[in-house]
């Protein structure tokens, strides 16, 4: 009996494991990890002096949960469209290998755990701030990506929030310096998804996403974006040395990078060809994660 058991026993092990991995994507993960970086970002550098790091696990745990749980939700109310386009309808929803109940239990329990734990253990400012960020996400942002190319705009609000989830989890409360990690992270999401937007247009096309790249085909509007929002992530990164919340290594990095940045920009805007979409998306990924580093190794 124990010999024929055991060729169930190693079909099911795949069958768990891939299970397990289709839940994980989910999440989102690499948005998640991203956003719980900004998060830390805004908790260290709000942290008074003597206070230990593993303060800031909480805010962590509560903010993962909740960037996971709206990561899910987000792709469980835009199952169809994911559908219709190559890029995403090999996702656990549009193909069929996740029910929309299994998702919706799953990942509204994720968002609902973490604003509940961060209403626990964190300040109330917090649990608020996350709340919001659920909120614009799911209620504004979602509907918006068929409806206008204002889109982007409304969903780099709740993208920018993660720092100042962390900041008010350390602070309780929010001050100029913790608006200005907001600024950075709302204008560099702008080039991030323009890039993505010109990449993908006629995927987005097929999806009935009103991007800019869709309305605007020939580029012209997206290019005038692009050049105009590096330059002023350029000028608003500098922010946290004028502020006095880091020092001048920071205020050279930055300097550095954005030029970059707006180097790759020009190149889309001026030729509009997927290598300089790629190279344009390709900084963005490399730019965000080392700001960040440089300014919590440079706080002042």
């Amino acid at each position: 009996m124990k010999a024929e058991a055991q060729p169930e026993v190693i079909a099911a092990e795949p069958a768990v494991a891939a299970r397990a991995t289709d839940f994980l994507a989910l999440t989102k993960p690499r948005i998640a990890a991203l956003a719980l970086l900004a998060t830390f970002a805004g908790y260290y550098l709000a942290r008074p002096a003597g206070v230990s790091l593993w303060n800031a696990v909480p805010v962590l745990i509560g903010a993962a949960l909740v960037a996971a749980g709206a990561g899910g939700l987000n792709q469980l109310l835009e199952r169809d469209a994911d559908r219709l386009m190559l890029r995403t309808r090999h996702r656990p929803l549009p193909a069929g290998r996740l029910r929309p109940g299994e998702a919706l239990v799953f990942s509204g329990g994720l968002a609902l755990g973490g604003l509940v734990w961060l209403g626990i253990t964190t300040p109330p400012l917090t649990a608020s701030l996350a709340a919001v960020t659920i909120g614009t996400y799911l209620g504004l942002y979602t509907p918006l990506k068929r409806r206008t190319p204002l889109n982007t705009f409304v969903g780099a609000v709740p993208g920018a929030l993660p720092p100042l989830i962390g900041w008010s989890a350390a602070a309780g409360a929010l001050s100029t310096p913790a608006w200005s990690l907001f600024l950075i992270l709302f204008l560099w999401q702008l080039p991030h998804f323009w890039a993505i937007a010109w990449l993908y247009r006629a995927d987005y096309a097929r999806g009935g996403m009103k991007m800019l790249s869709v309305v605007s085909p020939g580029g012209e509007r997206l290019a005038r974006q692009i050049i105009g929002q590096t330059l002023a992530l350029l000028a608003v990164s500098l922010l946290p040395v004028r502020l006095a919340l880091t020092g001048p290594l920071y205020g050279a990095a930055a300097l550095i990078l954005g030029i970059g940045f707006l180097a790759c920009g020009i190149s889309l805007a001026r030729r509009r060809t997927e290598a300089s979409a790629r190279r344009l998306l390709l900084a963005s990924v490399i730019y965000l994660p080392v700001l960040l580093t440089v300014l919590m190794l440079d706080k002042t």
